[in-house]
């Protein structure tokens, strides 16, 4: 009797580059069809992966999608020499985020369905807002009221444009944000 040869791979579908092929598609349905139409079904189906594949790792869309920004966000560059230049380009950096192809759709999106989910809300501040936050807060040397004022109103205004106009901010509206929100936070505000 002869031994059935083992391979070293475990059986299924190879894990490698699964959670990077599921951010492309969920990024590109929620690009294509909105949040809302953005199904974990349609995603799974742009992904060429099952629906449980999925729900293994996530599990809800909003759970996803947190993950899939975070992917697509990556860490905030602070560069600058004193407050007002690493403001300035946190602003910019989000702003330039929020405007990529089904980037400011998804934050948006999920943003919403956290507003009566506060398990997704949970997520959303724990795994998005938090480390951010406190980037900004360590860079800026600022308590976490101000920093969340900073990206309250950066980020809602943001998405708020995005959301009234289906359109992202464009560079000179940017320029402008940034020169309205800076005398706030830089007048006085602790170390330049």
């Amino acid at each position: 009797m002869t031994r059935p040869s083992t391979s070293a791979r475990p059986p299924g579908r190879p894990r490698s580059g699964v959670n990077a092929v599921v951010f492309a598609a969920a990024l590109s349905t929620v690009h294509e069809l909105g949040y809302a139409r953005a199904t974990v079904d349609r995603i799974a189906a742009a992904a060429g992966v099952a629906k449980t594949t999925i729900y293994r790792r996530w599990p809800s869309k909003g759970a996803l999608i947190v993950d899939c920004l975070l992917d697509a966000f990556g860490p905030v560059p602070l560069e600058g020499a004193g407050r007002a230049e690493l403001m300035s380009s946190a602003i910019r950096w989000i702003a330039a985020k929020i405007s990529e192809p089904g980037i400011g759709d998804a934050f948006a999106g999920v943003f919403s369905d956290a507003v009566s989910d506060p398990a997704l809300r949970e997520v959303l501040s724990a795994q998005l807002q938090d480390p951010y936050r406190l980037a900004l807060q360590d860079a800026l040397g600022e308590p976490e009221n101000r920093v969340l004022f900073f990206i309250d109103v950066v980020v809602g205004t943001l998405l708020h444009r995005l959301g009234m106009t289906g359109e992202p901010m464009d560079d000179a509206d940017v320029t402008a944000l940034v020169e309205m929100v800076l005398p706030y936070f830089t007048d006085g505000a602790g170390p330049a």
